[in-house]
């Protein structure tokens, strides 16, 4: 028997869908924002969920700590974020958002919601919920203590 066409596998497909949409994301975010992709991505997360520390960023923004940190710092010397030493951990940082951070950050939450819109414009509010609930099931499966931090 043979096995399916490559392109037919789904672990394939994502992967291209990925690509491509990192790809297009990145180039709108440096156009829109001014910032790349990675900056975006953890800006959201600390527009959404701060204070976090680098390793609750790198969880949230589903990145290395070494990405995080690295994307963090980029942000503190935009001027988008600010890092202060956390309380209860005196080694450790807190990151925030600044006003300028704020204003970016809804930027940021703009460009996110026209890029799903460019996406998944193709399907119906029926087939998106769908595939948001597949989707949800999969990662669920695969990573089953996934605190739904998202992009």
């Amino acid at each position: 028997m043979n096995p399916p066409a490559l392109e037919r596998f789904l672990t394939y497909r994502l992967h291209v869908l990925n690509k491509i949409t990192d790809r297009d994301t990145n180039r709108a975010y440096l156009e829109d924002c001014g910032i790349p992709l990675g900056e975006a991505r953890c800006l959201a997360a600390i527009g959404r969920y701060a204070p976090l520390s680098v390793n609750d960023l790198a969880r949230a923004a589903n990145l290395n700590k070494g990405q995080a940190s690295r994307s963090a710092q980029a942000l503190v010397e935009r001027g988008l974020v600010e890092k202060t030493m956390s309380a209860s951990d005196g080694r450790g940082v807190v990151l925030a958002p600044t006003p300028a951070g704020l204003a970016q950050y809804q930027r940021v939450i703009d460009l996110i919601v026209r890029r799903n819109e460019e996406i998944f414009g193709c399907l119906s509010a029926d087939e998106q919920r769908l595939l948001g609930d597949m989707l949800d099931r999969v990662i669920g499966h695969l990573q089953p203590d996934a605190d739904g931090a998202a992009d």
